[in-house]
């Protein structure tokens, strides 16, 4: 890359300062709640027309039969192509186009995409529709200062990212849109800092431990056997050997926080006994034994564990709890697993990544590894593309948070970072 096509593709997003600004909103302003998951075609259609009249070719896929897919709301992808003037690689930029849900103590419209001084607010603009617009700013400066580069330029908005994005990337990895022959390099540009490249991401493994009784007459418990008494058994032992083990394991991935450096359990949920009534219902509970009780765990595991050894460390407990308690019965159920995944920092996208963080912002990038996973999981499982990061603007703190925003100079910024690698992986030499 030659110092002149850097100053143009510098100058041309500044120039897209205000395009930047127009397109983020209008994201925004596009309510793609999941779930239920709506308006993603509305969605797909925008950025479709949009990057149609700049010469992609334009696919909208519908993720027929995945999780979450039906006629009130199909889960549909928009993959754009943009070919270059001669054989080279492919550069692909994904970024999800659903939100979470709005949640509460907002101070603005959730989806009026308001303007304060260097920030855009509104659901999904830290995560990550401000990445999703950069990436598109990016691609646009670089082909308006690059015309004959070579190799392809692809742009992807995927569903489902917020729940497990298998209506989104994993479909599309399946229909090998992500095989190392069709896609060289991938970057993912959600909200980890202008400055960090984000190499992976953490291990996990959901399950159910469900624990055993019989029902009985409250006024009668002998005659029963609480499950939910047996489950305060098990959350004591996991609380005198399980979480200490965890607390124990540390890994050498640069994870962020500095508390995610470790292995992690959570308790999502515990269920016992007879179900909730409806808001409505006036009358008393009835008197009875619980014969069922059952937690879901969300356990965050390190690329230096196995899974099987992490599914051996909860059996082994519960074993234990089985040993002091004749009536114990248990049983496990899993729930969802995904192995840990890290880019090696010599891979071509990290490294042309790296060089143009300091060529903008004129500082060393940072590495981290993400404490949840993300869609880049999907693309190394299913996909088998190991080239491949997390990198774009805005603060993770913010994400699912009320008032969330993100700031218009990281969004420039970023995309000059994005157009500047595309100048390095495609660009002819000079």
């Amino acid at each position: 890359m030659t110092h002149t096509l850097e100053d143009r593709i510098k100058a041309g997003i500044d120039a897209r300062r205000g395009e930047l600004v127009q397109l983020t909103q209008d994201l925004i302003r596009i309510p793609t709640l999941n779930p239920p998951g709506r308006n993603y075609l509305e969605i797909c259609e925008y950025l479709g027309d949009r990057l149609g009249r700049q010469g992609f070719a334009i696919e909208l896929i519908r993720a027929e039969g995945a999780p979450g897919d039906s006629a009130a709301h199909p889960r549909w992808n928009l993959v754009a192509r943009k070919e270059g003037a001669r054989p080279g690689d492919c550069v692909h930029f994904n970024s999800h186009h659903d939100v979470v849900e709005v949640g509460h103590g907002w101070t603005r419209d959730p989806f009026g995409a308001e303007v304060e001084g260097d920030r855009i607010y509104g659901r999904g603009a830290c995560d990550m529709k401000g990445g999703l617009a950069a990436s598109v700013i990016a691609a646009e400066a670089f082909i308006a200062g690059c015309p004959d580069f070579a190799g392809a330029i692809e742009i992807s908005a995927t569903a489902d990212e917020e729940s497990g994005g298998y209506g989104g990337v994993a479909y599309l990895a399946e229909q090998g849109r992500f095989d190392p022959a069709r896609v060289q390099h991938v970057i993912i540009p959600e909200p980890l800092h202008k400055d960090r490249i984000c190499l992976g991401h953490r291990g996990v493994w959901w399950a159910e431990i469900e624990t055993k009784g019989r029902i009985a007459h409250g006024s009668m418990p002998f005659l029963g056997d609480s499950a939910v008494r047996h489950m305060g058994a098990v959350l004591a032992e996991m609380e005198a050997t399980l979480f200490p083990l965890l607390a124990t394991k540390r890994t050498a991935m640069p994870v962020i926080p500095e508390g995610a450096k470790q292995s992690t359990l959570n308790i999502n949920a515990i269920h016992g006994g007879e179900k909730e009534q409806e808001e409505d219902y006036t009358g008393l509970p009835v008197p009875c034994v619980p014969d069922r009780c059952r937690i879901v765990i969300d356990r965050r595991y390190l690329i230096e564990e196995d899974l099987a050894e992490v599914k051996r460390e909860v059996t082994a407990m519960l074993e234990r709890v089985k040993a002091e308690r004749p009536t114990f019965q248990y049983e496990v159920r899993d729930l969802f697993e995904v192995r840990p995944t890290m880019t090696e920092k010599d891979a071509p996208i990290v490294r042309s990544t790296a060089a143009a963080i300091e060529k903008v912002l004129g500082r060393e990038a940072a590495y981290v590894v993400s404490p949840g996973t993300y869609d880049q999981k999907h693309i190394d499982r299913i996909g088998r593309l190991k080239n491949c990061i997390a990198y774009g603007p805005g603060v993770l703190d913010l994400a699912h948070q009320p008032d969330e925003w993100v700031g218009i100079s990281d969004m420039a910024d970023s995309a000059k970072v994005m157009a500047l690698v595309l100048a390095e992986l495609l660009a002819p030499a000079r």
